[in-house]
């Protein structure tokens, strides 16, 4: 009994050491064959961008390019200033990154890719020819550059503003535009990728696109206070602005508006608004144009008014795609991919309007599609709030003299 006991020990123990052993072999042979897929990789590269890294188009024109100011801000869509100040907030954060790539790309390359594809939409394969950079790369230097753009400037150009500010923006809106205790002008825009890998029916509008929308409040400066991006297409519109944070946080007074205000002079006391379409409800602080057949003549001066400060966020979206044309053609990345693009747009536009001034015509046109908002239904409160507002148009103190005329096609 104890000699069987014995071998079978024996068995049990030779057995688990050739086990173990046949574990390492095959460990072994795993290690091997990733090897070799490296050094093949390697050897993959294409002799036309092996040397990329000191004959790509970066190396050849960028020197010359911060010596003419105008043709720098041509291609990188600001000044030299404006890209040094943003070279240096970025710089740390992509040289972090530069360590998963076998060829490290220094950051200044890194953060032109990315301002170049935003600047013209073009494909990956022509930037990854004309910076010598592979094409897989280009992608992850584009999607990671992006990301670290919208992460480092969210915070300094996005932030909510406090109520001293809405002032200062209310303020503007009266002196420019002669609407009173206005906080800014709403709007969204559909734009487009190429359909998502795996893109189904939530992501398809059934006009044979895939487009995910951009909502934005811009201020009297074409400044954006507020974005919102990646709602899907498909959606009903109208839900867009409701489930957004900032529909949620104007609806539960979490914005920190300033109190009800008088308008100017003997104005009535009113709440602080913001502007949006016809399609929008209206609310206490948001109001719409009057949308009935019979308009009389207080409710055409009231379109006008409404209309003349409204604009702003139309102009602020023909400035933004002015600049950055990849929001002008279907974008050609993964939806949350495209969504960071289209955040890093975003937050670039407010960076450099805040630091230089823009091309006005860029103002006058844009080719981004617009969100066709379910119209919904207004309620009592709001529509007197409007009514009160219509009527200071009309009183000697809020009436401008031009508007009548003005006002006959609204």
């Amino acid at each position: 009994m104890y000699a069987t006991a014995c071998f079978l020990a024996v068995v049990a123990a030779t057995a688990a050491v050739l086990i173990q052993e046949e574990e390492n072999e095959r460990r072994r042979r795993r290690r091997r064959r990733m090897i070799m897929r490296r050094r093949r990789r390697r050897a993959e590269i294409h002799p036309v961008i092996g040397n990329g890294v000191k004959r790509g188009l970066f190396w050849v024109i960028y020197n010359d390019l911060r010596t003419h100011k105008k043709e720098f801000f041509k291609y990188m869509r600001m000044s030299v200033e404006s890209f040094d100040e943003l070279l240096g907030l970025l710089s740390s954060h992509l040289e972090q990154q530069n360590k998963v790539y076998r060829k490290r790309v220094p950051p200044v390359v890194r953060l032109i890719i990315a301002l170049r594809y935003l600047a013209t939409g073009q494909s990956l394969a022509s930037l990854h020819f004309h910076f010598m950079v592979g094409k897989r790369t280009t992608s992850y230097i584009i999607r990671d550059t992006c990301a670290v753009i919208w992460d480092v400037l969210k915070d300094e150009v996005l932030k909510k503003p406090t109520k001293e500010e809405w002032s200062e923006i209310s303020h503007l809106f009266w002196e420019r535009y002669n609407f009173p205790n206005c906080l800014g002008a709403i709007d969204g825009k559909h734009l487009q990728i190429i359909k998502p890998v795996s893109g189904g029916s939530s992501s398809f509008n059934y006009t044979k696109k895939y487009p995910f929308v951009l909502l934005a409040v811009a201020d009297a400066n074409y400044y954006f206070s507020y974005i919102d991006v990646g709602s899907y297409g498909s959606c009903v519109d109208s839900n867009i602005f409701d489930h957004s944070s900032f529909g949620q946080m104007l609806h539960e007074d979490g914005l920190d508006l300033p109190e009800n205000c008088p308008l100017p002079v003997t104005g009535p006391t009113l709440p602080f608004v913001f502007l949006g379409n016809e399609a929008f409800a209206l609310g206490e602080h948001l109001l719409k144009p009057y949308l009935n057949f019979s308009r009389n003549l207080q409710e055409k001066v009231f379109n006008y008014r409404h209309h003349r400060a409204q604009k702003v966020v139309e102009e602020a979206f023909g400035i933004l795609s002015n600049k950055w044309h990849v929001l002008r053609t279907p974008i050609n990345l993964d939806m949350q991919d495209a969504i960071t693009a289209v955040k890093s747009a975003c937050a670039l536009h407010n960076f450099v309007l805040e630091r230089e001034d823009f091309i006005f015509e860029d103002s006058l046109t844009h080719s981004m599609g617009r969100a066709h908002w379910t119209r919904t239904q207004d309620n009592t409160h709001s529509a007197n709030i409007r009514e009160d507002f219509a009527s200071f148009f009309m009183s000697p103190t809020g009436q401008l003299p031009w508007q009548f005329t003005s006002s006959e096609n609204y």
